[in-house]
């Protein structure tokens, strides 16, 4: 059934921009947009706010999803022959393996999952099972393997090492890519971890990456997060969040060939404008005299007209450890520098900024931002674009959402603005942290147009925009499978907390048509949505349900 609060908004043509929403006409379905998303189908595994549904992949031959579960640190295998009806079929024990799940990937019916040790911070494992859920065979990679992906070709797995410090900050290890070669056959796996060393020494976080970490070098302190591959199988583009930078990895050598710092978006001008408080009591989007970092999550890549083209999720994220914290307050600044002190030619009307309903309550890191090295901050630096870019794929980026994402919020939705999504009733509750928070997205082709669907981590939803062109992409729609009057923890909110997206063509499709996948990790709920034609056309008849073990 669906929720009471199901948003369903579709939109052909520009975004509404301006200051006051007092005037402003919500927008409403309107003529002409070239696909809709609407929900099939919802497997609940009844778990909340423990991680049972993160990230999700597609075994076309058996029609189903591995589903990661953190809380049990399991895959859950569900069949979705029948869209409307997913079911769970049957799970596969991961902790001979290591302590926890964190991804998974299927191609050609073999499945690949990350697991991380116990601690964290000794080398993770990959396994490898059939699409029958029999074990196969492992390898071992770096620390905190956080995502991994498949080549287009089949040939190898590709995983993001995030190497998280322990939470005292003694223990940090290196974050690294590892490349595992498929091609010799299981049982003679080659395995290739390639580093950063190469580029120790060589980064200023006030002008380039950001390296910051106590007593850090790039080696230990670049995060791996997600993972692009190019077409032919060559390249492969890394998010390194915390450090609000890109790497480039050359995957035939293979070695790192380039770090792309991805610099920041000033908040100070209209089409950047955020709300920054959660203590105004409304809707305040505003420009403010602050930077954010980029700091992309999920990337994918795409292509049009032979170029490659990337897509990242601008999600943020601090580090915070009882050992090292970068995270605080506006309103934390101190005269005697500690946590921060702020350079009073650069803000000199900053007690009025410092109130909570101003930028007092904004989260900012106090270790970016002394452009002039005089030991105070002259530009306050928060985290998260709020927003989705589109990159080359040399890095530079060719566009910015800007504020369309709070400003498309504000419209469709400003009773729920910027809630949080653990608990309903949170009006405006994220505005000082990073807003709706971008964080997974795919891209997919569907009538011969490529879209890009980008989940908000907080509010919840998917924000669809057709990127056929890059430079100029369209908003299509947003729809939010959440039920604002329902009970977060009794488990009748609806989905909560989107991670991960899967994007299914309709070659694989068990409808033969389209869909999409979202793993939302706070409900723990797999959601699968039908991808509609303008002309009113939906995804396919539904097959028959039936056990197919």
């Amino acid at each position: 059934m669906r929720p009471k609060s199901h948003l369903s908004i579709v939109a052909a043509a520009g975004l509404w921009v301006g200051t006051s929403f007092a005037s402003a006409q919500p927008i409403s379905v309107l003529a002409g947009a070239e696909i809709e998303l609407q929900v099939a189908g919802t497997y609940e595994s009844g778990i909340f706010d423990e991680g049972a549904a993160e990230i999700a992949a597609y075994d076309s031959r058996r029609k189903q999803l591995f589903v990661t579960n953190a809380d049990a640190n399991t895959l859950d295998v569900l069949s979705i022959r029948n869209i409307n009806k997913p079911r769970l079929k049957y799970t596969i024990d991961l902790s001979p393996y290591g302590g926890g799940v964190n991804s998974v990937a299927v191609m050609n019916a073999i499945v690949a999952v990350a697991v991380e040790a116990k601690p964290k911070q000794n080398a993770g494992t990959v396994v490898f099972f059939d699409n029958r859920g029999n074990y196969i065979d492992k390898a071992e990679v770096g620390a905190l393997p956080d995502m991994l992906t498949f080549t287009p070709d089949g040939m190898k797995v590709v995983v993001a090492n995030e190497g998280e410090p322990s939470d005292d900050y003694t223990n940090d290890p290196p974050g690294t890519v590892s490349i595992i070669d498929l091609s010799a056959g299981f049982g003679s796996l080659a395995v290739k971890t390639v580093d950063f060393s190469a580029f120790n020494g060589d980064y200023d976080s006030e002008t380039a990456v950001r390296v910051y970490g106590p007593d850090a070098d790039a080696d230990t302190d670049l995060e791996p997060e997600y993972i692009a591959v190019s077409d032919d199988s060559t390249t492969a583009w890394v998010t390194l969040q915390e450090n609000n930078a890109l790497a480039i990895v050359d995957l035939l050598t293979p070695a790192v060939s380039k770090i792309v710092p991805l610099g920041t978006k000033y908040f100070g001008v209209i089409q950047n404008a955020i709300d920054a408080s959660n203590e105004d009591g409304a809707i305040n989007i505003q420009a403010w005299p602050v930077v954010g970092m980029y700091q992309p999550d999920a990337i994918a890549s795409y292509m049009v007209d032979g170029e490659t083209y990337l897509v990242t999720a601008n999600e943020g994220d601090a580090r915070d450890y009882d050992g090292f914290s970068e995270e605080f307050r506006v309103r934390d600044e101190k005269a005697n520098c500690k946590p921060f002190c702020i350079d009073d030619n650069a803000y000199p009307d900053f007690a009025r900024l410092r109130q909570n309903e101003n930028l007092g309550r904004l989260r900012i890191t106090n270790v970016t931002g002394d452009t002039d090295k005089d030991g105070s901050i002259d530009m306050l630096h928060a985290y998260g674009g709020r927003s989705f870019s589109i990159l080359n794929s040399d890095g530079e980026m060719i566009f910015d959402s800007g504020s369309e994402f709070e400003r498309l919020l504000a419209n469709i939705i400003p009773a729920e603005f910027n809630s949080t999504n653990d608990e309903n009733g949170s009006f405006d509750d994220r505005s000082d942290d990073k807003g709706p928070e971008p964080e997974g997205v795919t891209v997919g082709k569907v009538g011969g147009r490529h879209y890009a669907f980008i989940g908000l981590e907080r509010i919840g939803g998917i924000m669809v925009y057709d990127v056929s062109n890059p430079v100029a992409p369209r908003f299509v729609q947003y729809i939010n499978n959440r039920d604002f009057s329902g009970d977060a923890k009794l488990g009748t909110a609806g989905d909560l907390g989107p991670e991960g997206i899967v994007f299914i063509d309709g070659a694989s499709s068990p409808t033969r048509k389209p869909l999409l996948v979202v793993a939302n990790e706070v409900s723990g709920t797999t959601t699968i949505y039908r991808i509609r034609a303008n002309n009113g056309t939906d995804s396919g008849e539904d097959d028959d349900d039936y056990d197919d073990d």
